[in-house]
């Protein structure tokens, strides 16, 4: 997959999918998430980039906090990472993950990245220009404390 280079922040996703890259040929897939998140926030730090590893994103109705999204990495607070470690290739279900979070922060770009598999898997997600909707699928990626 290549990277188009007039794309917001190309230089900066170049940056992050070598160091993905990186982690998987170093640890290859059958790793749990967690592992995958630790060794990138490890590696992307090394390369001098600012990241905020589970960085909580409150989501708010009509100024009532509904819920937290987590998003995995946020990178020199421009570019959402969101990593799995999937058997299966990426689907469109964890595309809208990717699309949501973007919606959320209104950031312009996220990264998606599938360490579960043989090859390093990653997709590069623009904030689309038109976001109907996107609260109703919201909610599988929302967390609510219990009770």
């Amino acid at each position: 997959m290549g990277l188009v280079t007039n794309a917001p922040y190309h230089d900066l996703c170049y940056k992050i999918i070598g160091a993905a890259m990186d982690v998987h040929n170093h640890l290859g897939p059958g790793h749990k998430e967690a592992v995958y998140q630790r060794a990138m926030t490890e590696r992307l730090q090394e390369l001098g980039l600012s990241c905020v590893p589970e960085l909580a994103v409150e989501i708010c109705l009509e100024g009532t906090a509904v819920g937290l999204l987590y998003l995995d990495h946020l990178v020199e607070d421009a570019v959402i990472v969101e990593e799995k470690a999937l058997a299966h290739m990426l689907t469109n279900e964890e595309i809208a993950q990717v699309i949501t979070y973007l919606a959320a922060t209104g950031k312009r770009v996220g990264l998606l990245l599938n360490f579960g598999r043989r090859r390093l898997e990653y997709r590069r997600i623009f904030l689309p220009k038109k976001l109907e909707g996107w609260q109703d699928r919201i909610e599988r990626y929302l967390w609510r404390p219990s009770g």
